[in-house]
């Protein structure tokens, strides 16, 4: 049974929020950070509050910490000797492993977050605009009565409306395909596969190979924790949108370009089901819109081509050991909107997304080294992935037709990594842990 009351909300649900903020933090002196923490337990939000109230919460907060912050804020180092090598390394030491090279290296990163002092992240999400300024007018007030409490950088957030439904600055509809948690209440959609033992995902639970093992120390620290994969990345919709006409010369042809390259058209719908154009009803029908595969129905990828974003990252039937794979993702789209047809601008726009997991070797770097940057994914040869992989000018973009296949040379970056770092994703019992670290209770 998931103890719903004492997971993090953004764990299991997802909330109707149209903007917010991520705050990103250090502390200089453990006591200032532990009462920062303590401050804002009674406003972090179980997954059991959220379902109690999500027609009513006009904001949805969560905290999470980096390993360096954990040891800022006290943990002792035996305990935090127990946590994973990647997750104490960090995600920019591992920028070779998660192919992070070019313009996407840690040294381009903004907003601090490839130093040591990047100790914390606030994530806010808020139901409106006014809410939002009030929620971060009274964090700023907050901070300001912290000792040794910083503010490193923020990132303020305009997801598009309503939240479930979102699309990205290219206008693809995003988060379609989540795996379901055994547990959590949600049937899973046609399509996704039967629910997944939690463990995949929460920390202290049976996963699919069985009981719970070499789990972080002690027990409350860790049960009914996660880990988050933070990923920032800027698109370059001028770019994108240059390239589709370039290479196609009527607006239908740009569409079916777009949805080669990502492996759903604009709207949702799936290329496996809809190949020659857009069917925005089956793009917004749960029941339909992820129930297909790609070893019987399109094993050659005539419909989605073999490197297709899409197919990368949820690689489906086609991939051995899927379900030990499967990762929640979380987030949401940052910058103003280029309007249609215009020209790059050169403003920061993007997506700004989390990736939980309960193992970052076997599930998010998997997926970044294996699936997305990997030449030889499906026998490809040059090719990452065309939307989120590394790009220098020199990979290819294979769209299979019969009856001569269509490679795109020199395919340029469509986006670029402008930061990104691992969080641990503490239950509610563990934060009023580590609040009360300096108490005799925790630290005999």
């Amino acid at each position: 049974m998931l103890e719903l009351d004492d997971i993090q909300h953004i764990l299991l649900t997802r909330t109707p929020a149209v903007t917010g903020r991520y705050e990103f933090l250090s502390f200089d002196d453990p006591a200032g950070g532990r009462a920062w923490l303590t401050a804002l337990l009674d406003r972090v939000q179980s997954a059991a509050d959220v379902c109690a109230t999500m027609d009513s919460s006009q904001r949805w907060v969560t905290l999470a910490f980096t390993w360096n912050g954990l040891r800022a804020l006290g943990v002792p180092e035996q305990a935090l000797a127990t946590f994973p090598d990647e997750f104490r390394e960090g995600m920019a030491a591992r920028a070779d492993i998660l192919g992070d090279t070019g313009a996407n290296h840690p040294d381009n990163w903004v907003g601090g977050l490839a130093g040591d002092d990047l100790h914390a992240i606030a994530i806010l999400f808020a139901r409106t605009e006014a809410e939002r300024q009030r929620c971060t007018t009274e964090h700023e007030k907050l901070v300001v009565g912290c000792p040794g409490v910083r503010v490193l950088s923020f990132l303020d957030l305009n997801a598009t409306p309503p939240f479930n439904y979102a699309h990205d600055h290219f206008g693809f509809r995003d988060r379609l395909s989540q795996p379901a948690i055994e547990g959590a209440g949600e049937d899973p959609t046609p399509g996704s596969g039967a629910p997944l033992q939690p463990g995949e995902f929460i920390l202290g639970y049976p996963d699919e190979e069985g009981p719970p093992r070499g789990q972080p120390q002690p027990e409350i620290l860790s049960r009914n924790g996660s880990y988050m994969a933070y990923r920032r990345l800027q698109e370059h919709v001028g770019a994108f949108r240059d390239f589709l006409r370039e290479h196609a010369d009527t607006p239908d042809g740009q569409e079916l370009l777009a949805a080669k390259l990502m492996g759903r058209w604009r709207s949702g719908a799936p290329l496996v089901l809809s190949p020659d154009r857009d069917d925005p009803e089956l793009g917004a029908d749960p029941s339909r819109n992820n129930d297909f595969n790609y070893k019987e129905m399109d094993p050659h990828g005539y419909a989605v081509p073999l490197g297709a974003h899409a197919r990368r990252l949820n690689p489906r039937d086609t991939a051995v050991h899927m379900n030990r794979r499967r990762m929640i993702r979380r987030g949401a789209t940052y910058g103003s909107a280029l309007p249609p047809d215009a020209s790059d601008d050169g403003a920061d726009r993007g997506i700004a997304a989390f990736i939980i997991c309960a193992s970052l070797v076997r599930q998010f770097e998997f997926a970044q080294n294996v699936w997305m940057n990997d030449k030889s994914f499906h026998e490809l040869g040059n090719e990452h992935d065309p939307i989120c992989g590394t790009q220098d000018g020199t990979l290819e973009f294979t769209v299979p037709k019969r009856p001569i296949r269509r490679v795109f040379a020199s395919l340029p970056a469509f986006t670029t990594l402008k930061g990104g770092a691992y969080f641990f994703l503490p239950g509610i019992s563990a934060l009023r842990y580590l609040a009360g670290l300096d108490s005799p209770e925790v630290t005999s």
